[in-house]
């Protein structure tokens, strides 16, 4: 029979396993979980960048969606509302536009044509020929960023590559870069030193993950004529530059076409169907891959920049690869003050990811800050817009960045510059008129954040959609005096027509007396420039009679809240 001493003990052991049964049962049960959860964010990607060369860097932010909602666009952009670009290479050179070095393997465009008659030959005479002549001769990066400053510029935004393929720093995985060839300069430095000395963010956009499906033409040859059927220089490789200018370089590290053309890829639009990676798209390998990743961390690490832009939908390499993420993660665990855009984005990939919209924008307030990107002409520099003076004018361009920042967006707008590095005259006017309307009117713009309605009037009041990324702004250009747009801060309230009345009546519905959103009454506001008016607020609206032109753009009003 066992003592009470016994029965004690078998009680206490009774009791400690079956502690440690339920601790082992809750720790299971957190483990089943972990997995779980692990599995719901874990992705199988056909093509997986390797860390061998540029390690990401570790911190708070992983790569996967879960944890890079966690990064939230910082202040300061929200706050900057405008940026320029230099949307700048050697695709400037012959000043045939964008898409240059894609459309000059394109027989019987007018890239192709052109190149044709002033260079030779895309099979004798290929883009890599061009490289050399990308000169940058008049290039001063911080007469530039100064003169981007006084007209308005909160950041700035700089080319790091194209689809061309070609680095435009001295870049340790590309040795098609500006320090080896063309300006013999490391263009990115300059850019970086120059936005240090004014105190202007840097941003750099990547636009080189796609040059394996962009430069496919390059493999193809002329169906008519007396070369039909000699193939363009796409295909060359290193051994067939013995005795040429370019010995020693290898042109599929230029190219990438080592690899079979995508499904139907001789129709020329078919490459906007594959951007995705899908639609017949022949998939990059990892080693091309792994390049992209290798080159775009060498750049961030280098330069440290606050901004970086892909062409791209949602991000790199998005669903056959995690090297958009890898970058992501990479990048935000860096710099605290980082913003990365990505296009197409879905509700989930707008909170990890800052929105780029291509030319256009929403016609709604977005609550998490975006940012369209512009241009006065073509990406790259055009000679024919120059000479049909077809620019946007500066009217436009202020028009868009109050629609834009009424909506809580950011213009950033590309200034093309020549291959030397210069804009020409034309574009010095049309700054000269941004410069003269920010001047007075920007504190209607910086700081300020969307009121309750970014604004009335016909193009507000229409249904206007996006196209894919963007391409919209097209029903943004006409805007007038009957379209107005508002925003504000803690203590006023901005009220801008977008244009000058010919009666010099501005009528602001939302500010009808009893409207919900206003609610003290409105004797008198201050337009910017001039000074104090007299204002009726009637059941129609707020009525105000401006005495007179003021800038050639539009009037800001000023209204006390």
């Amino acid at each position: 029979m066992p003592t009470s001493t016994g029965l004690n003990t078998k009680k206490m052991d009774s009791k400690k396993n079956l502690f440690i049964y339920k601790k082992m049962k809750i720790n299971l049960i957190v483990l089943f979980f972990a997995v779980c959860a692990a599995g719901a964010w874990a992705q199988e990607y056909k093509v997986p960048v390797t860390n061998e060369k540029e390690q990401m860097a570790e911190g708070q932010y992983k790569p996967q969606w879960e944890s890079l909602r966690k990064h939230k666009t910082p202040e300061w952009f929200r706050d900057a509302k405008f940026g320029i670009w230099a949307h700048w290479g050697p695709q400037c050179v012959e000043g045939s536009g964008d898409w240059m070095a894609r459309n000059m393997y394109k027989e019987g465009t007018y890239a192709y044509n052109y190149h044709k008659e002033h260079y030779g030959h895309p099979s004798e005479v290929g883009f890599k020929d061009i490289l050399p002549l990308f000169k940058a001769e008049k290039w001063d990066p911080d007469k530039l960023v100064e003169r981007y400053k006084r007209l308005g510029a909160q950041y700035i935004f700089v080319l790091g590559n194209h689809h061309d393929n070609f680095d435009l720093w001295d870049s340790k995985y590309q040795p098609w870069n500006s320090v080896n060839m063309g300006p013999k300069k490391d263009l990115i430095a300059g850019w970086a030193k120059a936005s240090k000395k004014y105190g202007l963010p840097l941003g750099i956009s990547f636009h080189a993950d796609h040059a394996w499906l962009w430069y496919e033409p390059a493999q193809r040859y002329d169906i008519n004529g007396p070369k039909a059927g000699i193939h363009y220089d796409g295909k060359l490789t290193k051994a067939d530059g013995k005795g040429k200018w370019w010995e020693g370089y290898d042109p599929q590290d230029l190219y990438a076409q080592n690899h079979p053309m995508s499904e139907k890829s001789w129709a020329n639009n078919r490459v906007h169907v594959q951007w995705a990676w899908s639609g017949g798209a022949c998939l990059p390998t990892l080693e091309y891959v792994t390049n992209f990743y290798d080159r775009t961390l060498d750049a961030i690490n280098r330069y440290n920049p606050d901004l970086i832009y892909f062409d791209v939908t949602v991000a790199p390499f998005h669903d056959i690869s995690d090297c958009g993420l890898k970058i992501a993660s990479h990048f935000y665990n860096k710099n605290p003050r980082a913003v990365m855009f990505g296009k197409m984005l879905n509700d989930e990939q707008r909170e990890a990811l800052t929105w780029d919209v291509e030319r256009g924008a929403p016609n709604e307030i977005v609550e998490e800050p975006w940012q369209t990107c512009n241009c006065l002409g073509n990406w790259h520099y055009n000679t024919s817009i120059y000479e049909r003076g077809s620019y946007k004018s500066a009217t436009e361009v202020i028009k868009q960045l109050i629609d834009i920042v009424s909506k809580n967006g950011n213009l950033l707008l590309s200034i093309p510059l020549r291959a030397d590095g210069t804009y020409d005259e034309k574009e010095a006017a049309i700054l000269d008129g941004i410069e003269a309307w920010m001047t007075v009117n920007k504190e209607s713009i910086f700081n300020t954040r969307p009121w309750v309605r970014f604004g009335e009037g016909p193009v507000a009041e229409s249904d206007i959609k996006l196209k894919a990324q963007g391409f919209n702004d097209g029903m943004y250009s006409n805007m007038t005096s009957a379209d107005i747009r508002f925003n504000q801060t803690k203590k006023y309230l901005y009220v801008t027509p977008l244009g000058w009345p010919e009666d010099g009546k501005v009528v602001v519905r939302s500010l009808a007396k009893g409207n919900p959103h206003f609610k003290k009454n409105i004797t008198t506001v201050e337009l910017l420039g001039y000074g104090c008016l007299k204002v009726v607020q009637t059941d129609n609206g707020l009525e105000i009679q401006l005495p007179i032109v003021t800038n050639a753009i539009a009037p800001v009003l000023k209204i006390s809240k």
